[in-house]
């Protein structure tokens, strides 16, 4: 039986993640520690004071709370733990994962209402002040920072001023955006705040995490409809000794910590912010040279992932394009546009300048076949 040998170089991923790591976050894992060790308690209390950091917030107004599994299973943790008997939501959706939320409300029933806006316009805060006004039942207010299905990003700034105003509580999916968007939790009125180890931060998949206002996650003692989800529970965990309820995925917030520990090197979240706006400025600037049109408007387009249209030419097949820069090492994302063909470009994780010169390079080669 042959034995396959494995390549010398992974792929870079141009995609929301899992993206490219650094070597050093993944020689973090080669470690075994007892989840129950002095010193790994020591790595998951620094790692949720980091988190804290990151949001410019203090432990005594705001906690960070690791939760095992993926960011979807962070958001079904804060919906399944927060919400009240009797309490309803109102869920901004204007892609993909405002869908999902829905979804997992309507998994849980939990009652919630959808306010729908187009995937290539930003959530209006004037509308969701509008019903919130109409809607007195609403005790929650839920938004997507930056959309992923196209790159837009949600103002949830504005937003968190319009939720305050009315007296809810503001949860805000910040996946793909923590750590590289400059975001104060506290004057954005945020309450619960969701992103995940293997985003902008760089880490590995394994373990998401919460960032929750003290006394909002307080006061929800005995609404959690899930033992294994319960936020609260794992707050109180993590407060009285520094563990998880449960085995936590050691190896990768072993991960978490260096890639942490990365960020801060690199200037925080301003100095990965310009890293990243950089690779967004020069593959944009590549991409309109190549023919490539963006599918949402450049005015509302973060830097973190973009959606281009399919070209106009009837030789243009995205599988074929996908394989071509597949085999040249770059692995690029199919879109989730429902109105639109477009393929999803990302320009995070550990990739620098020259590298997406290079990708537009390997892209310029891939469409003399089409």
């Amino acid at each position: 039986m042959s034995v396959k040998v494995p390549r010398a170089k992974d792929n870079t991923l141009l995609t929301p993640g899992p993206l490219t790591t650094s070597m050093t976050v993944k020689q973090a894992m080669l470690r075994d520690l007892g989840s129950r060790d002095y010193e790994f308690i020591e790595v998951v209390s620094e790692i949720r004071r980091g988190l804290l950091e990151l949001g410019e917030v203090d432990s005594d107004a705001y906690a960070a709370i690791p939760m095992q599994g993926s960011g979807t299973f962070a958001i079904e943790s804060v919906f399944s733990s927060i919400m009240p008997p009797g309490g309803k939501v109102l869920i901004a959706q204007n892609g993909a994962y405002g869908r999902r939320m829905a979804a997992i409300c309507e998994t849980l029933r939990i009652g919630h209402v959808c306010a729908t806006f187009p995937e290539d316009q930003v959530v209006d805060p004037l509308a969701i002040a509008r019903n919130l006004e109409e809607n007195p039942d609403l005790t929650h207010v839920a938004v997507v920072h930056c959309e992923t299905t196209t790159g837009i990003m949600n103002p949830v700034e504005d937003l968190g001023e319009v939720v305050r105003a009315a007296g809810r509580l503001y949860i805000v999916d910040a996946m793909s955006s923590f750590g590289a968007v400059p975001l104060n939790l506290a004057k954005s009125n945020i309450d619960y705040l969701i992103s995940s180890a293997n985003k902008c931060i760089e880490g590995v998949p394994g373990f998401a995490f919460v960032i929750a206002r003290r006394k909002a996650i307080e006061d929800t003692e005995g609404h959690a409809r899930s033992l294994s989800f319960d936020l609260l529970a794992q707050l109180q965990g993590l407060d009285k000794n520094g563990q998880f309820r449960f085995t936590p995925p050691t190896h990768v917030l072993l991960a978490f910590r260096q890639a942490l520990r990365e960020l801060h090197d690199e200037g925080g979240v301003p100095g990965r912010a310009q890293r990243y706006r950089k690779n967004y400025e020069i593959l944009i600037r590549g991409m309109r040279r190549l023919g490539f049109q963006e599918y949402v408007d450049p005015a509302l387009q973060g830097y973190i992932i973009t959606s281009f249209r399919y070209p106009e030419l009837d030789s243009f097949n995205f599988d074929e394009f996908y394989d071509r820069l597949n085999s040249r090492d770059w692995t690029i994302y199919p879109g989730k546009v429902s109105d639109a063909d477009c393929f999803r470009i990302g320009t995070i994780g550990r990739i620098f300048p020259h590298d997406i010169e290079n990708l537009l390079l390997a892209i310029e080669d891939a469409m003399r076949f089409s």
